[in-house]
């Protein structure tokens, strides 16, 4: 615990400290912190992201980790650099340098099947009966796991066929299509390999050698004190996960300090071996499909040729004019991230957001303040749309009980226009307005246009529901008359 706090102690002095006012970017230019301040606060309020953490490396050191905005808004609670935050996919890249560290020790090879590491057929365990019509079971290797091409779905839940079921959609090694199935196989060769469950392995390998005391795969109860949860697009709090299964895929919980201090040990050569090293950063698989969700998509795109992108063994992989970038991202219900690293300018950024709508920002934030273009695209990181704020009475105007293809109600809480549907199972959702008339959702692609009958009067909506046009008339509110008496007749 004494080493933690001198640690931190020296992280804080160091980032904070009066010579430090600018960071440098991966391209040499020079950047202002107080600009960098200017920047998020800006793009912040526009996403509306309710939450953020940056920090970047310079010369392979932190030079610079800072919050903004809410851990939890419900609460009126901030973010600090100790908060813990669900780190989700950010878990895989570290748990591919507890692997290489593995290799390096002889117990584990890269290209030897993994079925042969473990005590019985893998289809002859619970999480993996599925498999035991398809023999490419015995083709996968800690290789595929880790580059992604073991042929598996994502998670079995978004298999394609809707059946929740684990399966090969191609063999193993034959593309790329993301998935956690895959690395959460490589999970159970490593315990049975170890005797060890991963997060014992990884206290004694990552953790506690790197000093993040403050990072874990399992809940712990000293992070009740300082957790972040998740919010929605709306910025409403979501329910904390506190995890208490084990997953290298996406169970750890981080915080921006410690996940910094692990990207700066592994751009300053510790951990693992140069020859692990030049492995890891080196590209097993191309990647040529348009968009890396959902996985399976076959679609393809010349578009990344230029850059190389390509996946190494668990971490994507890109070429920069200022040498090749490694990344990775983390994606969850109410939690995105991600960090690009360029060793040959001992350079790296981390953004960690408590937001569903964090990753709206991420581009203007990595060209800024990393200097560097990145396959946003690919990734389907939509830069958010400006919006107008417009005053009550105008907003006013649009509230009502609309019919058509679709009813739904639309009502005005705290400044901000709502839309809810029982018919297609939409909740009180937010529309943004790009004008006094024309507004847009952010959880899907649909447009708004509200259109004023001869009166003046709104009387209904032309949709462009992701593609489909259609419209809602208003329905006119109706006014209760009052009751006449009865006469009195005889009985």
């Amino acid at each position: 615990m004494q080493k933690f706090i001198l640690f931190t102690f020296s992280l804080f002095l160091l980032i904070n400290s009066e010579a430090q006012k600018q960071i440098v970017k991966a391209d040499g230019k020079k950047m202002e912190t107080r600009s960098i301040d200017e920047l998020v606060s800006k793009l912040m309020e526009g996403g509306e992201v309710t939450g953020l953490g940056i920090s970047v490396i310079n010369d392979n050191k932190p030079v610079f980790a800072k919050t903004y905005g809410y851990k939890n808004k419900a609460t009126k609670e901030f973010n600090d650099t100790s908060t813990a935050f669900y780190a989700a996919s950010l878990a895989k890249s570290l748990f591919a340098v507890m692997v290489m560290q593995l290799v390096e020790a002889g117990k584990l090879n890269l290209d030897k099947p993994l079925y042969t590491y473990l005590p019985k057929p893998i289809p002859e365990y619970d999480d993996y009966k599925d498999l035991v019509n398809d023999s490419r079971w015995k083709l996968i290797t800690a290789r595929h796991c880790l580059a992604h091409t073991t042929g598996f779905p994502n998670w079995r839940e978004f298999n394609p066929n809707e059946n929740n079921k684990l399966e090969f959609f191609f063999t193993p090694g034959e593309r790329y299509a993301y998935s956690g199935e895959g690395i959460y196989l490589l999970q159970l060769v490593v315990e049975t390999i170890t005797g060890k469950k991963l997060e014992t392995l990884a206290q004694e390998k990552i953790f506690q050698p790197f000093g993040m005391y403050r990072t874990s795969f399992l809940w712990q109860p000293s992070f009740e004190n300082n957790f972040a949860v998740g919010h929605n697009t709306n910025e409403d709090t979501l329910k904390k996960d506190k995890r208490i299964r084990a997953s290298a895929a996406g169970s750890m919980e981080t915080t921006l300090a410690d996940y910094t201090k692990f990207l700066a040990a592994l751009l300053k050569g510790k951990g693992i071996n140069d020859k692990s090293r030049k492995e890891m950063f080196t590209k097993q698989i191309g990647i040529y499909n348009k968009h890396q969700f959902p996985s399976l998509n076959t679609d393809t795109t010349s578009q990344n040729f230029a850059i190389d992108l390509g996946y190494g063994l668990g971490w994507g992989l890109f070429k920069t004019p200022y040498g090749k970038a490694y990344f990775k991202e983390g994606h969850g219900n109410g939690w995105q991230h991600y960090t690009v690293s360029i060793p040959d300018k001992k350079f790296s950024l981390l953004i960690m957001s408590n937001s569903a709508n964090g990753e709206s920002i991420f581009k203007e934030l990595i060209e800024a303040i990393g200097g560097i273009s990145f396959p946003w695209e690919w990734e389907s990181y939509t830069p958010y749309r400006e919006t107008v704020k417009l005053p009550d009475e105008v907003l006013q105007q649009y509230v009502g009980n609309y019919e058509g293809k679709l009813n739904g109600t639309i009502t005005l809480v705290d400044g901000m226009l709502k839309i809810e549907s029982k018919t297609v199972n939409l909740p009180k959702t937010n529309i943004y307005p790009t004008n006094d008339h024309h507004f847009f959702l952010k959880i899907m692609e649909t447009e708004m246009d509200f259109v004023k009958g001869a009166d003046g009067k709104v009387d209904k909506i032309l949709m462009n529901d992701e593609g489909e046009h259609y419209e809602l008339k208003k329905v006119k509110p109706v006014v209760p008359t009052e009751a006449k008496p009865k006469k009195k007749g005889k009985s």
